[in-house]
């Protein structure tokens, strides 16, 4: 008898993906109609569109008393950002000059990053934790924007394949966010049934296939942004997209559960694992470093070694 499991899990990445185009494109074209500055549609609704499936992925496991996918999903997904997504773009020549908007954003996913640390040393974000996490990203926020529109920075809004019809992008918006909402629970049900059948444990179901599936978006943003020569535009949606891993859904997360659990695995193996990937790309990029293909080529290899690790001590 075929097996649902991997069906459902492949089904709940297609929605995923369909459903964060369809979030992302209308919601800037309804900005673009209401005359909502570029900028301000960059940092926001892009950012958070792209990171959708994570949010909708880690309120469905704490809802199912699956925190472990939850935080799982949330700390591969970075990896996946940093080492694939950011590795993949910069085997295709992106790792040009960051310039000083994301240099600001490499100082805010190294701040990210040790908040993540002291709260998954304690093995928990408490409810208050996880309202501060959110307050921080949106002082985030807004002091990019201020600082980007005093400075004129210039950020590109992506090209959009919706007609320029408000009920369109009405239609595309909501379609988009309830096929997120039902990949969701597609992909959780398929890999929490993964888990129980070959034994595998829920944060490592968490920090492979859930964490992959999640990271999509960025991984097709990311590309078309480097097939456009848009380096600066590939390197900072992964950086954006981490920070708000971090303190958007692990804090949204914290808050819909009441505090949210971190179990003792990812204290003593992955927690490390999201610091030396995000703190060496970040130190690079304040370093002024390029990033190169080489470079770019060994960070998708040691994904593809961290994967194979993950799976091969597998208890």
């Amino acid at each position: 008898m075929l097996d649902s499991d991997p069906i459902l899990v492949i089904l709940g990445f297609i929605l995923l993906m369909a459903g964060g185009e369809g979030v992302v494109q209308g919601a800037v074209r309804i900005a673009d109609r209401m005359n909502v500055p570029p900028l301000l549609v960059g940092f926001t609704i892009v950012a958070i569109g792209t990171s959708l499936p994570e949010l909708a992925v880690a309120i469905e496991a704490i809802g199912q008393d699956k925190p472990e996918i939850a935080v799982g999903g949330v700390l591969g997904s970075n990896v996946a950002n940093v080492m694939l997504v950011l590795g993949t773009a910069c085997m295709l020549g992106s790792g040009e000059d960051a310039g000083a908007g994301l240099r600001r954003d490499a100082i805010a996913v190294i701040t990210a990053t040790v908040i993540l640390f002291a709260f998954v040393s304690m093995e928990e974000i408490p409810y208050e934790g996880g309202l501060g996490m959110l307050l921080l990203l949106v002082g985030y926020y807004t002091y990019s924007y201020l600082y980007s529109k005093g400075k004129e920075e210039d950020t590109e809004v992506e090209d959009n394949w919706l007609p320029d019809n408000i009920m369109l992008a009405i239609v595309a918006t909501v379609a988009g966010g309830v096929m997120i909402w039902q990949g969701a629970v597609l992909m959780l049900e398929g890999a929490t049934g993964l888990a129980t059948s070959y034994g595998i444990p829920d944060s490592i179901i968490g920090l492979s296939i859930v964490a992959l599936g999640t990271s999509l978006p960025e991984l097709a943003v990311t590309l078309i942004a480097a097939l456009r020569n848009q380096g600066g535009v590939a390197i900072g949606n992964v950086l954006g997209s981490n920070v708000m891993n971090i303190l958007g859904i692990l804090g949204t997360a914290s808050i819909i559960g009441g505090g949210l659990e971190i179990s003792s695995d990812f204290a003593g193996r992955d927690i490390w694992v999201v610091i030396l990937t995000s703190g060496l790309v970040a130190a690079m990029l304040l370093d002024d470093r390029e990033i190169g293909p080489r470079v770019g080529a060994t960070m998708v290899v040691g994904y593809i070694a961290y994967m194979a690790f993950l799976f091969f001590t597998v208890p």
